[in-house]
C-alpha cells in the first residue's frame, strides 16, 4: 500500500496570471505557498483539506473530464458573493435528488468547479445513533 502524506490537484493554465487573479482574488482561495518567479511562478493554494497548484503553461486547456469538488458552507452566500465579483455562474445552487446543494462554475480555461453545500440532514454530516 502507498502511504500518502499529502496531496495536491497540479493545474497548468493557458494563461497563469488570469487562472491567479480566478483562484486568489475572485474565489479568494488563500494562498498556501507560491515558487519560482515571473509570470509562470508557481502558486498554492489551500482548498480545505487539500491544496490547488497552478503552475507552468499549457498550450491547450484540460480536457473536460477533470472538475474541482469544493465544499462551502452556505451555496446561496457563495453564489451572492460570485455574481458580485463578477464570475459567470453555469448553475446556480440547487437542491439535487442525492440531498446536496450544487452550484456550478468554470475556471478561464473552462476547468468545471462544483461548490457544494452539505445541508445539515445529509449522511455526510448527520450519523444516528452516533
Amino acid at each position: 500500500m502507498v502511504h500518502v502524506l499529502s496531496s495536491r490537484v497540479l493545474l497548468r493554465p493557458t494563461d497563469p496570471e488570469r487562472s491567479r487573479t480566478f483562484y486568489g482574488e475572485l474565489l479568494g482561495l488563500p494562498v498556501y505557498r507560491e515558487f519560482g518567479t515571473g509570470p509562470e511562478r508557481g502558486t498554492v493554494y489551500f482548498l480545505g483539506g487539500g491544496h490547488l497548484e497552478v503552475s507552468g503553461r499549457s498550450e491547450t486547456p484540460l480536457t473536460p473530464a477533470v472538475r474541482l469538488w469544493l465544499q462551502v458552507a452556505d451555496a446561496a452566500a457563495a453564489h451572492e458573493e460570485l455574481v458580485a465579483k463578477g464570475v459567470a455562474v453555469l448553475r446556480p445552487p440547487v437542491r439535487e435528488p442525492w440531498g446536496l446543494v450544487e452550484m456550478w462554475i468554470e475556471d478561464p480555461d473552462g476547468v468545471r468547479i462544483v461548490l457544494v453545500e452539505v445541508p445539515a440532514d445529509h449522511p455526510m454530516r448527520y450519523r444516528p445513533g452516533i
